[in-house]
């Protein structure tokens, strides 16, 4: 299933996306964690060093090996310089599995041991000083978006996203690819500015949304998320002394995290298997096909140089390629 952390600037998503990759990967369940932030601190925040975490391959930095491997003998695509970050895959193209190995995962995705276990991480890459004035950073987003697109996950199987902050990831169509959003936010007023933001582009694609109130500090706080946000309030993280420490490079052991947050990460992922449960492959594909279209009219046919409406497989499901693969 494929999870995605969201909220403002500040908000502790990166903090409470990094507890949940360690919550599952403790369980000694496959992880695939991705790191889709402006700013890149989620290799950190699971106890890589400064050093280690700049190290890390920009999957952008990859991105056409990353669309060759996945374009496979698909008759629809011609090269991949045609492949936009909304191209989905159709008969012929090479699908993505949790579990495996592949080239995508050679080049971009580096093993990092948790507590006994050990998720693969990948990250977007930095937006440099190069790219100031010149570049735009969904452009380093494609390379997860469409990565997202070919990658067919089971139960048991778990993608967590540490997403951009703020509302920025709606401006593609990488936020209908997720089973659970977490949205991360504070008990004030700008930390639930942006939830209602998501609540609306949310519900016209029903996408499954969760708030998780985090630095919550006593009543107070609880009672002003329960009136913000109502019954989307599915849990609440309040101060730590495990993350406290962690972020002083003094890590404790998971199991030393304490008993009310370590519940509210099974309650979470309690959330995400039950909103796996309900994935409709259908609308899956045909939300993937909707971005690709308005993408492709809108500046991607322009830029390539050819209809790239015609890349969609009308015959194409990718439930039951998922199926052909078990």
């Amino acid at each position: 299933m494929k999870i995605a952390f969201v909220g403002k600037g500040g908000s502790g998503k990166t903090t409470l996306s990094s507890l949940f990759v360690r919550h599952l990967a403790a369980a000694r369940l496959p992880v695939i964690a991705v790191d889709a932030d402006i700013n890149q601190h989620l290799g950190v925040a699971l106890g890589l060093d400064e050093r280690e975490a700049a190290a890390l391959p920009a999957m952008g930095a990859h991105l056409p090996q990353i669309k060759e491997y996945l374009r496979g003998t698909n008759p629809r695509i011609t090269s991949a310089d045609a492949m936009i970050k909304t191209t989905p895959p159709g008969r012929g193209s090479r699908l993505l599995r949790v579990v495996e190995a592949n080239p995508v995962y050679d080049l971009c995705a580096r093993p990092v041991p948790l507590d006994g276990g050990l998720v693969r991480l990948l990250v977007t890459g930095p937006f440099n000083e190069a790219d100031l004035g010149v570049a735009c950073y969904h452009s380093k987003v494609g390379a997860v978006e469409i990565c997202l697109n070919h990658l067919v996950d089971g139960p048991g199987e778990y993608v967590v996203v540490d997403m951009t902050a703020g509302s920025d990831s709606f401006a593609s169509g990488m936020f209908t690819r997720f089973d659970m959003t977490f949205l991360v936010a504070e008990p004030t007023r700008k930390g639930v500015a942006v939830y209602r933001q998501y609540q609306e582009y949310a519900r016209d694609f029903d996408v499954a949304l969760r708030v998780i109130g985090n630095k919550v500090q006593g009543p107070d706080d609880l009672a002003f998320l329960r009136a913000e946000v109502g019954d989307d309030l599915l849990v609440t993280v309040g101060h730590s002394d495990w993350v406290r420490s962690a972020e002083k490079g003094c890590p404790l052991r998971f199991d030393a995290l304490e008993e009310p947050n370590a519940r509210a990460l099974a309650t979470m992922q309690e959330a995400a298997d039950a909103a796996y449960e309900h994935r409709d492959w259908d609308r899956y594909t045909r939300q993937m096909v909707h971005f690709h279209v308005k993408n492709a009219q809108s500046w991607g046919s322009a830029r390539v140089g050819t209809d790239l409406t015609g890349q969609v497989d009308p015959d194409f499901c990718l439930g039951e390629a998922a199926a052909a693969l078990t």
